[in-house]
């Protein structure tokens, strides 16, 4: 089964919405732009019917490296998250 690329996504797009490949890769970039900007200003999008983007906060915690087995700090940070709606979930789970 192959991964669904960027390039895939902007010709499905481009093929459903009847335009061209130019402009559903606009679309598509202006929809990641519009998420990832969403995102730095600590903004929820949410998609009824696919799901939610958010941050999350990860608190610091120890770990250890693989490779030398010496514990390390791993510093707090943020980190974006997606919940799926219930659809999606439902959507997928179907056989």
């Amino acid at each position: 089964m192959a991964n669904v690329t960027k390039k895939d996504l902007v010709g499905a797009v481009a093929e459903t919405a009847g335009v061209t490949k130019a402009q559903a890769a606009k679309a598509v970039n202006a929809f990641v732009d519009t998420i990832i900007g969403s995102l730095k200003k600590k903004k929820k999008v949410t998609l009824i019917g696919f799901g939610t983007f958010s941050v999350k906060a990860r608190k610091a915690r120890r770990g250890i490296n693989p490779k030398t087995k010496e514990p390390i700090k791993i510093p707090a940070k943020k980190v974006p998250h997606f919940s799926a709606s219930k659809k999606l979930k439902e959507a997928v789970a179907k056989k």
